[in-house]
């Protein structure tokens, strides 16, 4: 496989049929000092401030939020995002990214006013505002002083967003468009003060975007708060507009060009909720550690018992996942970003094209990361036993808060299907080149194979070997399955599903892996643990690869294919060396729990 130069040239996606080098990729470990203090604010800030009150959010006191929220705006962490010159911090990406991390570990309900406020309620105006526009609104929203929300969802417009039946009429004069419509499920809506609001003007083909101040005078009505299964202190309201006014120097962009706005808003979104749902695992995993060790059945802590330590070692190595690939992404995007404003794009221009470029990633993201919250809250409560499902012990909340991340920004299996249709897609555009390396596999599955014992002196040398030859299974089953379907590919959802969720485990591993090489080369005595997540991941990705792909091979092909494809499949998925993954766990189990808490 062709290897990338360096981390700057790195195209989105390109991760399938490209080796990396460690050293270019980014990692938390290298962080700035600068990133670092950002880092411990925010920590500080969420320990001192929303920590000691956290019940108080799930009593659905909405007017806490809000108070929290612009202590936050105080602290300038509402501008991170926002270029300077608009009163903004101006940060690049991967510090946005660390906020956003950080910031959500209390609790779901603040998180989501955060990622609202700070990302679909400021990012569009950011990016797609006029200077007027952006001079006037974006200096009040990054610090605290009005509040962002987003009104895209329907009744009968959720994943389909621009199926949204919300109409502007242009006024006689031309001055302003009336809106008349309903939203739902708008967070922030019952203390915002700026919507930005997607509507369709006359029988227009694309829905467009405008900003609206909140004025309740001028047609503008609320339902009453939702009642949620989480988040229960997120003020989440459904929108109603009665030819509301707004001005014609208000329209967002373009006419026609609101589903862009709304589809790109989400691609940054995705791997916003991604870093989102990070530091809540961390603090989880903490609870449940030191809640293990202060447990004790049968005369002896139950963080001694296998079956607890085999659950710690895993939802350990899920975070040490996560961030890997998160952070991975996310300085991927940054130097697109810089790199695009180097050859003379604006920063909004340079931003918008940036993040575009890694979409494919933003949804894997989005979809791993949210799924392992989910696991790593579910396990805390069975660490914790039946303390576990009070509403004394914390992981009863955070259960319900994490269940939501699968559904925001789209739901997972919509984002799964995402992935994989904009990776077909850019194939067939000639921007990723598919064909040729999957019929190099081809090919090779046609060859005798080699017998020769490869040489893995080198640390991670066999589960880098073993990555290559997953990206051959990707190959190989998307090729097999897109030259059967041809183009009613996009009918089957189920096989592109199992694609898409081969696609997700590599690129995660892959980060996993490099991630542990960059710290054996730069921190070698810090090396163990990350070394035994990597490992132990792999073999768990693997596992999941075949299974996906075992059950695609026989529901798309029989007979001698079917054969040829089964060999295919056990030659790429086979070890060498197959690691011992009791001890893998043992020795992640054995750190944490001698740590109290989660730690590298």
């Amino acid at each position: 496989m062709e290897t990338l130069n360096s981390i700057n040239k790195a195209k989105g996606a390109a991760f399938i049929t490209q080796s990396v080098h460690f050293e270019e990729i980014f990692i938390p470990e290298d962080f700035s000092e600068e990133q670092k203090m950002m880092r411990d604010t925010v920590k500080d800030f969420i320990d001192k401030e929303v920590i000691p009150i956290n019940e108080r959010f799930e009593k659905k006191d909405y007017a806490l939020t809000e108070e929290i929220m612009r202590k936050i705006g105080e602290l300038g962490l509402l501008s991170i995002a926002v270029p300077e010159q608009y009163g903004g911090m101006g940060a690049g990406f991967v510090s946005t990214m660390l906020v956003c991390d950080y910031i959500s570990a209390a609790n779901g309900s603040l998180s989501t006013a955060f990622g609202a406020h700070t990302g679909i309620g400021t990012m569009p105006i950011t990016l797609y505002g006029t200077e007027e526009q952006k001079m006037k609104y974006l200096p009040k929203l990054a610090s605290g002083e009005w509040f962002g929300a987003y009104c895209l969802t329907e009744p009968d417009a959720g994943s389909d967003a621009n199926s949204g039946k919300t109409k502007a009429i242009l006024s006689e004069d031309k001055k302003y468009y009336k809106i008349t419509g309903q939203k739902m499920w708008i967070s922030n809506a019952g203390f915002a003060h700026l919507f930005i609001v997607f509507a369709r003007i006359e029988n227009d083909k694309n829905i467009t975007a405008f900003i609206l101040e909140r004025d309740e005078s001028n047609g503008l009505s609320f339902g009453e708060e939702e009642h949620k299964l989480g988040i229960r202190s997120s003020s989440t309201r459904q929108v109603f507009f009665n030819e509301t006014k707004i001005p014609v120097e208000n329209i967002l962009g373009e006419r026609n060009g609101g589903f862009k706005i709304a589809m790109n808003a989400l691609n940054v979104g995705r791997i916003k909720l991604a870093a989102a749902c990070i530091d809540s695992q961390r603090r989880i995993i903490t609870h449940a550690i030191q809640y293990a060790n202060e447990r004790v059945q049968f005369k002896t802590p139950i963080s001694a018992f296998g079956a607890i330590r085999k659950k710690i070692a895993e939802r350990a190595t899920s975070i040490y996942v996560c961030e890997s690939g998160s952070y991975r992404a996310a300085k991927n995007i940054e130097n697109k970003i810089e790199e695009l404003i180097h050859s003379g794009a604006s920063h909004s221009e340079a931003e918008l094209k940036g993040v575009e470029e890694f979409a494919i990633e933003c949804s894997i993201l989005k979809v791993y990361a949210s799924d392992e919250a989910q696991i790593t809250a579910d396990e805390g409560i069975q660490i914790y036993g039946g303390m576990g499902f009070s509403e004394d012990a914390p992981m009863e909340a955070s259960w319900r808060d994490s269940r939501i991340g699968r559904i925001y920004e789209g739901t997972n299996e919509i984002n799964g299907l995402v992935a994989i249709g904009m990776l077909i897609k850019r194939a067939l555009k000639g921007q990723i080149d598919l064909i040729n390396p999957a019929l190099s596999v081809s090919k090779e599955l046609m060859s005798i194979p080699s017998f020769d014992i490869p040489d893995y002196s080198q640390t991670l040398s066999e589960e880098k070997e073993m990555l290559s030859k997953l990206k051959k299974v990707f190959l190989m089953i998307s090729g097999s399955t897109i030259q059967k379907y041809k183009e009613e590919i996009e009918k089957q959802q189920h096989l592109l599903l199992n694609a898409s969720q081969i696609l997700i485990q590599i690129y995660m591993a892959e980060s996993a892996v490099l991630r542990a090489e960059k710290i054996v080369t730069k921190f070698p005595t810090n090396a163990k643990i990350p070394l035994a997540m990597a490992q132990l991941n792999l073999f768990k990705a693997i596992e999941i690869i075949k299974s996906k792909a075992t059950e695609s091979i026989y529901s798309f092909s029989e007979g001698d294919e079917q054969r040829m494809l089964l060999l295919g499949l056990k030659r790429f998925t086979k070890y060498s060396n197959p690691p011992n993954v009791i001890a893998l766990s043992e020795k992640i189990a054995s750190h944490i729990i001698e740590k109290n808490e989660y730690t590298l």
